[in-house]
């Protein structure tokens, strides 16, 4: 008997070995607390753009952007590599003070709203093509968003932003993007401090009741200074009419 419970004891041991591997291998290294796939896919929606010397929008493919939802909404942007057909268009454009424009789909940027489907229509904005030929295609887009997560605007901005007639080598400097693509949510005014405000008016309250001298009137705290000025100068006017008085009666007896 005294033989068997050491081998009964090492039996246990392995039977909780082999639970405490099979807990780790179904947990696939994943936390509690971790998102799940779901919630780490996103979707794609693609990123168009047009330079005609018309002036006539043709839009084209420039990329797309792959819009990944969760907590803090993130955005990441894969783009094609301009031709040299493109290249030649775009600096003939530039030229010519011609537009650079792009747009993108109106969509609900969560996951859980794609169900409703892409809204008609997109979202524009534009450059001066010589612009951006001479910031070396480095550009700026920021995707504007509703407190429901709806897209509702795209901007575009390029370093430098303004043409100042700078020679650039089509083959270095037109070929590839570098783009910096943001999400921007609107922010929450500041409301009133009224519950401050109120707070502040209480407390004046309180001192103006703890100290009445300062509710009385200005009459009523200087009234000892006021009575005597007043007294004086009652008695002041009369003197000088009772000496003009007599002055006018002096001078018309001696007329007689």
């Amino acid at each position: 008997m005294a033989r068997l419970l050491p081998l009964n004891v090492a039996v246990i041991f392995m039977l909780l070995l082999f639970l405490c591997t099979s807990l780790v291998c179904c947990n696939n290294g994943r936390r509690a607390g971790d998102p799940s796939e779901t919630e780490l896919s996103g979707f794609s929606v693609p990123l168009e753009h047009s330079f005609e010397l018309d002036d006539v929008a043709k839009f084209q493919s420039r990329g797309s952007l792959l819009l990944k939802t969760g907590r803090e909404p993130s955005v990441a942007l894969t783009q094609n590599q301009l031709s040299e057909e493109d290249r030649a268009k775009l600096k003939e454009v530039a030229a010519v003070d011609g537009l650079y424009r792009i747009r993108v789909p109106r969509v609900f940027l969560q996951t859980e709203r794609q169900a409703e489907g892409q809204m008609e229509g997109y979202l524009t904005a534009f450059v001066r093509a010589c612009a951006m030929v001479e910031s070396h295609l480095s550009d700026v887009i920021t995707l504007h968003t509703d407190v429901s997560g709806f897209l509702i605007g795209v901007s575009i901005v390029t370093f430098p932003g303004a043409c100042r007639g700078t020679e650039v080598e089509d083959e270095v400097d037109l070929e590839v993007f570098n783009t910096t693509l943001s999400i921007m949510a609107p922010v929450n005014a500041p409301g009133p401090e009224t519950a401050l405000f109120l707070e502040r008016m209480e407390q004046e309250t309180e001192k103006k009741g703890k100290n009445p001298q300062e509710q009385k009137s200005f009459f009523a705290k200087y009234w000892m200074y006021i009575v005597p000025l007043v007294l004086f100068l009652m008695m002041s006017g009369a003197q000088d009419q009772s000496g003009g008085g007599a002055g006018g009666g002096a001078a018309n007896g001696g007329g007689r």
